[in-house]
């Protein structure tokens, strides 16, 4: 008994089986967006709970140290680096989502008569050979401009706030701010480690960040087309 001839991978598909395929193919795509858009915004909670709960500990009490403040930095340091990661991935499946929206069903709904694109072979070589599309520096810029960059100057200005008030800092000492510039900084000592050290190094890593948040290139690819990003 022969077996059935096998059928070719690539062979043509009839117009009712292509769009079987692009229908399926594009509702998984955006579950796998989906999937990984939520793994983004879980991060970005767990940083927003992270500097409100730092912000009650370090500021409801004159007992507790500006090194929690300090710690907040890291924490939502770490955060950033974790979600500029998951935004990588979830990148790529944005741009296949919307390689479908502009030239498939833009093309049903709004025809452009002049409209050419290779994007069918653009999607064909990315399901082949996955590459991220944004490196790590990048969808750093991205996620600070988005939110960590407003979670870190709360918790700058909270830490100049716990520095410069001495009744959150002491206890018994009367309400008010620092008299001079020197004891703001005296303030900012953390064990051996000087205040003017720990001032200087706070400014530079303030001084990164912004800089990597405004001045890194990297709005193009899907950016490029309309307003609504994540």
């Amino acid at each position: 008994m022969n077996d059935a001839p096998a059928t070719p991978i690539g062979r043509s598909l009839s117009p009712g089986e292509l769009v079987t395929v692009m229908s399926h193919f594009h509702r998984a795509e955006i579950a796998r967006m989906a999937g990984w858009r939520d793994r983004i915004d879980r991060t970005s909670n767990w940083a927003i709970t992270v500097v409100a709960a730092m912000l009650s500990v370090s500021l409801s009490t004159a007992s507790a140290h500006h090194g929690v403040l300090l710690f907040a930095m890291l924490l939502v340091l770490l955060l950033l680096w974790i979600e500029a990661r998951r935004y990588r991935f979830f990148d790529v499946y944005r741009a296949r989502v919307r390689q479908f929206e502009r030239h498939y069903f833009a093309q049903i709904f709004s025809p452009q008569p002049d409209f050419a694109s290779d994007w069918l072979l653009i999607l064909g070589e990315s399901l082949r050979a996955p590459k991220f599309l944004v490196s790590q520096r990048v969808a750093l810029a991205r996620r600070l401009r988005r939110n960590y960059i407003h979670m870190m100057l709360i918790l700058l200005l909270a830490w100049i706030l716990k520095l410069s008030t001495p009744s959150l800092i002491d206890q018994g000492v009367p309400a008010g701010f620092v008299g001079t510039l020197r004891q703001t900084v005296s303030a900012a000592a953390l064990g051996p480690i000087p205040g003017y050290v720990i001032v200087v190094a706070i400014a530079v890593l303030y001084a990164g960040l912004f800089a990597a948040a405004f001045l890194t290139p990297g709005d193009d690819g899907e950016l490029s087309f309309g307003d609504v990003h994540v």
